[in-house]
């Protein structure tokens, strides 16, 4: 049965059995809380690499037991975040978390071609699931944060994620709406064509495990009224479970506005890795850190 709250997400990891995570360079106190909350509900065990004294320092300024961790010592962020990386290539932890390293180190480590988690020719993305007060049920998004402008290899990619997502969380034939400034065909906007190739493709059995129609504008994809005034006849229209977005501005616009507006609840990966990683932002709400926590679990 498909969830309908991220709160449920907790509980589903509970029945796939608790994870082990590994938190690159978590020197910080918003990694260590999130990672506690998470340790404290049973879904994962957890490996810190970091600075132990900096760490502990931490936990004991938040009240936790840094005891519930196992810290290994590295204080260079750049090392802590390939420790994190070869830990997880050990087979010692199916989780990979951003601490205090900065992104881009973070990524270097992720992405180093002979020590890193891409397997050749692999692509990473981002996918967010969103629970929006004003939308009846959960809505899983991507990419709002890794690939700019997505060709249409790279859009087919995205899909089988956003399909395979949708399928963990339980939704067993996910509706996708592959999002454009129009539903009409224009040959003259690329995101438009792609849409409608990628449509065609699950139409004939090339896309399985989801229902996929596009172009469709966002109102479309959305607003049953919206839909229906504009008389389009499709199962996605106006009930989407996935947006597909053609670019990474639309995508970022779409998880900001949602964030920020609407003060939906926001649960994020990075996929494409052997491993799926958080990759959390300062600005990230403790909550959110744990539903990506959550997330990551059951996509491992």
């Amino acid at each position: 049965m498909a969830i309908t709250k991220l709160n449920q997400l907790i509980d589903l990891v509970k029945e796939k059995g608790k994870k082990k995570l590994v938190a690159a360079y978590a020197n910080d106190a918003h990694t260590i809380e999130a990672v506690n909350n998470a340790v404290e509900m049973g879904i994962v065990d957890a490996i810190l690499t970091g600075d132990e004294a900096t760490i502990r320092k931490v936990c004991s300024e938040l009240n936790i037991d840094a005891n519930k961790f196992e810290i290994i010592q590295e204080a260079d962020e750049n090392k802590a975040a390939q420790l994190a990386v070869k830990l997880i290539n050990e087979g010692r932890g199916n989780i990979l978390m951003k601490g205090l390293v900065s992104t881009d180190k973070y990524m270097r480590a992720l992405l180093n071609k002979e020590k890193g988690l891409m397997n050749p020719n692999g692509t990473l993305t981002h996918v967010g699931v969103f629970e929006n007060p004003n939308y009846h049920k959960l809505l899983i998004a991507s990419d709002c944060a890794i690939i700019p402008q997505p060709d249409f290899k790279q859009k087919t990619i995205i899909l089988n994620h956003l399909i395979n997502t949708a399928h963990k969380i339980g939704i067993e034939k996910p509706k996708v709406a592959i999002v454009a400034a129009t539903e009409q065909v224009s040959p003259g906007m690329t995101a438009c064509v792609d849409a409608a190739v990628l449509s065609k493709m699950a139409d004939r059995g090339q896309i399985k495990g989801a229902f996929v129609e596009g172009p469709l504008a966002l109102d479309v994809a959305i607003d049953q009224e919206a839909a229906e005034i504009k008389k389009i006849n499709s199962p996605v229209a106006g009930d989407a479970d996935c947006l597909l977005f053609p670019n990474i501005e639309s995508g970022n616009v779409f998880y900001k506005a949602c964030s920020k507006f609407d003060h939906s609840e926001i649960a994020a990966n990075v996929l494409g890795a052997r491993v799926p990683c958080v990759l959390s932002s300062r600005g990230d709400t403790a909550l959110t850190k744990l539903y990506s926590i959550a997330l990551a679990a059951i996509l491992a």
